[in-house]
């Protein structure tokens, strides 16, 4: 006797399963929705290299905003508040667009208060920004 079967021998596969292009999908979602706040909060600061070391500098142009300590601001030697130095560049950034700024930060200034400047040269449009260092001095042996 023969036995019979309701189901063909060769079936052939007429869907494509989606399963593994949802998977896909969904990971890269959740790159994307983690990395995107980050790359909004960035900071741009452009930190001058060697190279740019042996360019010469006109210094009757660049305003140097220094940061000591106690957390006073000065802008060329000019004690003021935050507010009264984000106005002031952004009347420097109105008459001069490419104007260079420098920052010149105490050596133990929390980066909090270095940050606070940057976001004011930030709201400011200011993009020509340094950051004023000294070499490193030699240790005695």
């Amino acid at each position: 006797m023969r036995r019979y079967s309701d189901r063909p021998a060769m079936h052939t596969l007429t869907e494509i399963n989606v399963t593994p292009l949802l998977d896909l999908a969904f990971v890269l979602l959740i790159i994307f929705i983690i990395t995107t706040p980050l790359m909004e909060n960035s900071v741009n600061l452009v930190v001058p290299t060697s190279a740019q070391a042996n360019q010469s500098v006109n210094l009757a142009e660049t305003q140097t905003i220094a940061v000591d300590k106690d957390d006073t601001i000065s802008l060329n030697n000019e004690p003021m508040d935050a507010a009264t130095l984000e106005e002031r560049l952004t009347a420097l950034h109105n008459e001069k667009p490419d104007a260079p700024v420098i920052v010149r930060p105490d050596k133990s200034l929390s980066v909090q208060k270095f940050i606070a400047v940057m976001d004011i040269l930030q709201r400011a449009q200011i993009t020509k920004v340094g950051v004023a260092t000294r070499p490193d001095e030699p240790v005695a042996p």
